[in-house]
């Protein structure tokens, strides 16, 4: 296949087993419910109303389960929310730029939930794009010829090892999809021939992204094009599982990218919706302190108002780490398994300053989101994103209003900056911030804006502190506050070789009626990994049941 021209008819194709291959089967679905006699006997909680938990809510309260959704803020969403300011005429973004969930598996299981079509999808005018130095380089939407001729434009020299890397990442997609459509039973019976089947899945199986940009090219400078969404997967190349590069950047190559209208509360509140409509709770500032356990296997889960809620299942879409060092008893959890999941790394967190600007910028800036790379190169770039050097690192600037009339209030506009962050630099603020005591914090805080605001200025947006009429951050301690996520993580844990692809951690746990549906488990972070997690886990408590 390597070299082949990507025509429309063969993108469509693979395109239409995208969307086929991890589709619901609602018949099989309802068989397995059929066994199980009155769904009202099997009352289920989950755990944090982020994304993966509310998908799997929602499905299980549309297949008839009792379900109650227990969340310690007062919105639901994890980061799949907003937030006003100035009485409402600002409402910010907390993290979606752009997701390929409208389309694929993902968005086959949103029009099934009757959420799909009821969203407004606003098609980003490009996947990506990337400022190195002097040269500016789009990511095409939904064009993966388009992509290659384009980088082929700018690296010349490289056209053959461009579209060699390409053509293999969109290869392991469609392999991983064809896979991903066969019953359980064919995939148990044909395991032995795996990697005769599926040879790209097989080869990259131990595989980094930079051993598979080194399969295909040898300049440097394209390399770190290749890999420029590395930090939307939140490791360098040589860290980062290529299998898992691999999917993700394939299905925003194919299928592109959108936005939700008007922001991504409205997906996490649709969900919400489909829940309490079928019988289901979703209860607020309802925080789970506990989970209890009776011969083994969960039974229900305890409030820390007091309250306990009894379930048959519970599914955990709060941080993994603390749901097993903190709300199950020590004994409880077998330490091999403990120790595996110590073992993981949680992912790198984030810094992001909002900003509600006094005039409106669009039609007068043309593009929508930007990279500005550090010209340090993605290894020594991420080292410094841990150290916490806002000086240099690589940061990303969106600029909301280039979508559609209207996103902001007349007269004024919305704009986003963010740099990847370790925890570490903001951990000698933990103790004093959980008290309450957050001078330092807030000094240091000030700080890094003002420097990612001037850096801004400097590369892209001339002028922009005098546009300033609101302004806002947030910080890797502000992530743990909200979403309880450990080191404040925005990713669940890393996509590490050691835990990815054959080797990430399962969504079924050791501790029976337990299971994990977040960017913690299986497949990872990102709204459709998210989304991925809670269709896998109400498919395993079916099948567990049924």
């Amino acid at each position: 296949m390597a070299g082949r021209p990507i025509t429309r008819r063969w993108f469509l194709s693979i395109t239409a087993m995208a969307a086929a291959a991890t589709a619901l089967d609602w018949t099989r679905i309802e068989a397995l419910a059929a066994k199980m006699g009155s769904t009202a006997e099997y009352p289920t909680v989950v755990i944090g109303a982020g994304l993966g938990g509310l998908c799997c809510g929602a499905l299980l309260a549309k297949a008839g389960i009792p379900v109650t959704v227990l969340e310690k803020h007062d919105i639901p969403g994890g980061y799949a929310t907003a937030f006003d300011r100035e009485g409402g005429k600002f409402r910010f973004e907390v993290s979606l730029e752009g997701t390929a969930v409208k389309e694929g598996g993902a968005g086959q299981m949103l029009r099934h939930l009757g959420i799909r079509d009821k969203l407004q999808w606003i098609a980003l005018p490009d996947v990506y794009r990337v400022r190195a130095g002097d040269q500016d380089i789009l990511f095409p939407q939904r064009d993966p010829e388009g992509f290659i001729r384009e980088l082929s434009r700018v690296f010349p020299q490289e056209a053959k090892g461009i579209r060699g890397f390409v053509q293999e990442i969109l290869d392991i997609d469609e392999e991983t999809h064809i896979y991903g459509n066969r019953s359980k039973f064919l995939k148990t019976i044909l395991k032995p021939i795996f990697p005769l089947e599926y040879p790209k899945m097989w080869s990259v199986r131990n595989q980094t992204l930079a051993d598979l940009l080194d399969a295909h090219i040898k300049d440097p400078a394209v390399k770190e094009v290749l890999a420029a969404m590395w930090g939307y997967y939140g490791l360098p190349p040589s860290k980062l599982s290529g299998f898992y590069y691999a999917v993700a950047t394939a299905g925003y190559l194919k299928h592109g990218s959108y936005y939700i209208k008007d922001r991504s509360q409205a997906l996490s509140d649709a969900l919400v919706e489909v829940i309490e409509d079928t019988g289901g709770r979703v209860l607020l500032e309802t925080e789970a302190s506990q989970i209890l356990l009776k011969q083994g296997a969960v039974s229900g889960v305890q409030a820390t108002s007091g309250e306990t809620f009894p379930a048959r299942a519970v599914v955990s879409n709060a941080s993994a780490l603390h749901t097993f060092q903190e709300m199950l008893p020590p004994d409880a959890v077998p330490q091999a398994y403990f120790r595996k999941l110590c073992s993981y790394r949680p992912s790198i967190s984030c810094f992001i300053v909002w900003l509600g600007l006094n005039r409106e910028l669009r039609g007068t800036i043309p593009w929508y989101s930007t990279g500005v790379r550090s010209g340090q190169g993605a290894e020594a770039d991420y080292l410094s994103c841990l150290r916490g050097e806002i000086e240099t690192c690589s940061f990303g600037v969106t600029l909301y209003d280039t979508l559609y009339p209207g996103y902001s209030s007349p007269g004024t506009s919305t704009l986003k900056i963010i740099c990847l962050s370790g925890y570490e630099p903001w951990r000698k603020f933990e103790a004093d911030y959980r008290a309450g005591n957050k001078s330092a914090y807030q000094e240091e805080k000030d700080r890094w804006t003002d420097i990612l605001i001037r850096r801004t200025e400097d590369r892209l947006i001339p002028g922009l502190r005098f546009m300033i009429e609101v302004k806002e951050a947030g910080t890797p301690l502000t992530c743990w506050r909200y979403t309880g996520n450990t080191d404040g993580a925005i990713y669940g844990f890393d996509q590490s070789m050691d835990n990815a692809f054959m080797n990430r951690i399962h969504n079924r746990t050791p501790v029976k009626g337990l299971y994990l549906a977040s960017a913690w488990g299986n497949p990872g972070g990102g709204y459709g990994g998210v989304l991925r997690a809670g269709q896998q886990v109400f498919e395993q408590i079916m099948e567990d049941w049924g």
